[in-house]
């Protein structure tokens, strides 16, 4: 069988919940996942965020340089945390 490929992202208009599976079957599952959508913050289909939700991950979408800090702040904090950033 061919291996699943995850779809590059370049924008916040390529962020998808195919996209998003990735983070779903890390072990152990994280808690958040921060997303960081570039120059500004981006607003996600909200469809997106509620199965993010369901599968018990929240989501904090943000400008990228605030993603950083914020994911670092939750590792500090001992957060079971990942980020996605999309270069600014």
């Amino acid at each position: 069988s061919t291996p699943a490929v995850s779809p590059q992202v370049g924008s916040h208009r390529d962020i998808s919940h195919e996209s998003l599976s990735l983070f779903r079957l890390l072990a152990p599952q994280i808690e958040i996942l921060v997303l960081g959508t570039g120059d500004r913050v981006e607003r996600l289909h909200p469809t997106m965020l509620k199965q993010m939700r369901e599968c018990g991950i929240a989501v904090e979408v943000q400008d990228t340089a605030n993603a950083c800090a914020t994911f670092n702040f939750l590792m500090n904090e001992r957060r079971v945390v990942a980020a996605g950033l999309i270069p600014p």
